[in-house]
């Protein structure tokens, strides 16, 4: 642990030993939070911090096979309502239910 001074401007120097064990580079950008009442903390922000955020996730759960495991759950019981739904009301599980509305069939004319 170092002790360092602030200057008449509240800069603080950073020893070289922690910029270099943190990867701090000059001109670099840190984070400064108030982690307490009486404590700061410095953290250095990555260049890109896209790039740096990449991979973070792998190895971990897969949202999208859960997602696709949730959705072939959901169709499995909206089937199944509808198979409740049909036996209660003696439908033909085969047709809607709605009525035929185009009517009779209808002849075309035939050439005698």
């Amino acid at each position: 642990m170092a002790i360092v001074s602030t200057s008449a401007k509240g800069q603080v120097v950073i020893p070289a030993a922690l910029r270099k064990k943190i990867g701090l580079k000059p001109g670099a950008k840190v984070l400064v939070a108030l982690a307490g009442e009486n404590r700061v903390t410095i953290e250095p922000i990555p260049d890109d911090p896209i790039k740096a955020l990449r991979g973070i996730l792998k190895g971990g759960p897969s949202l999208t096979k859960a997602l696709l495991r949730e959705r072939r759950k959901d169709r499995q019981r909206e089937a199944e309502k509808l198979a409740r739904l049909v036996r209660h009301h003696g439908l033909d599980p085969g047709r809607t239910g709605r009525p035929d509305r185009r009517g009779p069939a209808r002849r075309s004319p035939s050439k005698a």
